[in-house]
């Protein structure tokens, strides 16, 4: 996607240095930074505390990490340490966990001396890959809004609702929920997005960065307006991404995802799940039993991170001493997800529509 006209992914290795860069999502969209990450607590930090933000750039940011850090130490010892401290940053998004595993499982076995640039050929691997996985979730993604947009008179934009920051910031490039919606704007296909605010880091607010650089029409709205615009014909579509999806198509993301799924169900809205395959857990079945989910610091509901005359900075918000509780994830159940928009198709959330799509990975 492009910044300014200029085209960028959220992570990359730069071809004269060999160095790993990423945009700094934490100042965004006040300001716009790049940073490089050298050492195995760089990385981490980058992980933990939200410079990269994304299930699928996650698992990008970590296949980058093992790299960096097994050139610098190819040995076994420093193999586990990497991927056990990596492993340790967030609980919910499978995919850092899916990447670790991946490069454990391809590097141990190969002779120390053969490591390092090996583990650089599979970084790049798994950021391409996300790069046409997102890329091939918009395409069918498309077929969603072409549909709809047949029915509406002609001019009329199809009215699209997300929820949290599922966009190419999240990603290497064009995004799980917002792949779809890139693809219409290329297809000439009126949109107009409603961008969920998504307290507590207001992450919709880098949704509507990107969606503002791309050209696209949207507005930005507070978490708790779209089961009013549902109730008033004003969405045709909601779309949303995915940190850890079950093997039965239970869905677990950003916290206010199930209430928006609840809104949808009551108004008849289809609501629909942009799904990159190494997001799902095959392991699990019950997602509001089985998957962990990460409780945040308590400054991130007290205090607002904005710009002030004095620059950016943090706004406290709540009573001095105010207790708090910030878990970042909540699980919709998926009897009440219309879809799963996947790279390889679109299914129902169930088990039996996950395995006719990945009859590989099921089993």
């Amino acid at each position: 996607m492009k910044v300014g006209g200029t085209h960028y992914r959220s992570i990359w290795r730069d071809g004269d240095s060999g160095e790993v860069r990423i945009i700094d999502q934490r100042w965004l969209p006040h300001e716009f930074k790049v940073v490089t990450l050298n050492t195995l607590d760089e990385f981490a930090v980058a992980i933990r505390d939200m410079w990269v933000r994304g299930a699928p750039l996650i698992g990008a940011t970590a296949a980058y990490g093992v790299a960096s850090a097994v050139t610098r130490d190819p040995s076994d010892a420093n193999l586990a340490e990497t991927c056990e401290v990596l492993n340790a940053t967030r609980p919910t998004a499978v995919n850092l966990k899916w990447a670790l595993d991946r490069c454990k499982s391809a590097l141990s076995p190969l002779a120390i001396e053969s490591r390092a640039a090996a583990a650089w050929v599979l970084a790049e691997e798994v950021v391409e890959e996300d790069v046409e996985i997102n890329r091939r979730i918009g395409e069918n993604g498309l077929a969603l809004i072409r549909e709809i947009a047949a029915s509406k008179p002609e001019g009329e934009p199809v009215h699209l609702l997300t929820h949290c920051n599922a966009g190419w910031l999240a990603t290497v490039d064009w995004g799980t929920a917002t792949s779809p919606m890139y693809h219409a704007q290329d297809a000439g296909i009126p949109i107009h997005v409603w961008v969920d605010e998504t307290r507590p880091r207001n992450q919709g607010a880098l949704t509507a960065w990107e969606l503002g650089e791309a050209g696209i029409s949207h507005q930005y709205i507070v978490d708790n307006a779209g089961g009013h615009l549902m109730q008033h014909g004003m969405v045709d579509l909601v779309i949303t991404g995915t940190d850890r999806t079950t093997a039965r198509g239970d869905v677990c993301n950003k916290i206010g995802t199930y209430l928006k799924a609840l809104a949808a169900r009551d108004n008849k809205v289809p609501f629909y799940v942009a799904l990159p395959s190494p997001t799902i857990d095959w392991s699990i079945n019950d997602g509001v039993a089985e998957i962990p989910i990460e409780e945040r610091p308590s400054r991130e509901i007290s205090h607002v991170l904005g710009m002030t005359d004095a620059g950016i900075g943090d706004v406290r918000v709540t009573p001095e001493g105010a207790g708090t509780g910030n878990p970042a994830f909540d699980v919709t159940p998926n009897r009440l997800v219309t879809g799963l928009i996947t790279e390889r198709g679109i299914c129902e959330a169930s088990f039996e529509g996950l395995a006719a799509l990945f009859p590989d990975k099921a089993g």
